[in-house]
């Protein structure tokens, strides 16, 4: 069988703090853009049933994207003489400089992970230039992980991570799709992951959440019934401190809904788009 999905991929360069980064991206669809940001230590082919979903593409222009250091975004230039740690600051402005590249007008924000935690500072600060921000598994305040052997010479840190996000996923998702996941963990960088992660030792938006304005930015928060590392009590209590926002439980679904079971989560995204278009 041959057969060619309708995803374009290519290579655009961002410049973010004088540092100039060449980010891979995959696209999909026309219409109201929609930027959908990865899990920590992975890449946007988590994105790749969303990409494929036409009912998605004939109303939105799906855009997903590498972050430095992740999947087939190289890290800058002299990377190997500092330390990568993520940071608050670097992940906005790397997030901004990619929905700019791309001319996006009022996109559609959506994240998974601490791609859920980084949107609620941009529906904060960035309310005006967003249509709205849809949030999986999202919290407010996170301690972090930073462990440094997973970047030891006699670790396989890709491994240890992969094995450690599966257990992540819900038991009711199907094999496939949590097996998919540990691949894609498994391929990240040395260190990236736990870099990634650092970003959560200073992540703690807890008292933003009141002051954001749900009318001009719409708030939508969902959150999976077997996800120990954000539980739904939590993911609830960011979105009631949120004037003005939604809340989905999704029953049976784990941390990473994109690809463990999209078939399952897919009723709750659609919901949750159509919201994002209504007046």
């Amino acid at each position: 069988m041959t057969s060619f999905e309708p995803i374009r991929g290519g290579y655009v360069w961002v410049t973010v703090d004088g540092v100039d980064y060449r980010i891979y991206y995959e696209e999909a669809g026309s219409g109201v853009p929609m930027l959908c940001l990865h899990t920590a230590g992975a890449d946007s082919r988590q994105y790749r049933h969303i990409l494929n979903d036409a009912e998605i593409t004939s109303r939105f222009r799906v855009v997903a994207f590498d972050m430095p250091y992740h999947g087939r975004s190289l890290p800058p230039k002299n990377w190997w003489l500092t330390r990568y740690e993520l940071s608050l600051k670097f992940y906005i402005a790397v997030i901004r400089a990619v929905w700019a590249a791309f001319e996006m007008e009022q996109p559609v924000v959506l994240g998974c992970s601490i791609g859920g935690y980084i949107v609620l500072p941009l529906a904060h600060d960035h309310a005006a230039e967003l249509r709205g921000v849809i949030g999986l598994e999202s919290i407010a305040k996170s301690a972090g992980r930073y462990n440094d052997f997973l970047h030891h010479g006699a670790i396989h840190g890709g491994e240890f991570v992969a094995s450690y996000t599966f257990g992540l996923n819900s038991p009711f998702s199907p094999e496939e799709g949590p097996r998919e996941n540990w691949w894609i963990y498994a391929q990240g960088g040395p260190g990236v992951y736990s870099g990634d992660t650092a970003f959560g030792r200073e992540f703690d938006v807890r008292d933003q959440l009141k002051d954001i304005d749900t009318t001009k930015c719409k708030v939508s928060i969902l959150s999976g019934e077997y996800d120990y590392s954000a539980l739904p009590e939590v993911s609830k209590s960011v979105a009631d401190a949120i004037p003005g926002s939604r809340f989905v439980f999704m029953p049976k679904m784990g941390h990473f809904p994109i690809n463990e079971d999209y078939p399952t989560f897919r009723p709750y995204l659609l919901a949750e788009l159509d919201y994002m278009l209504a007046d």
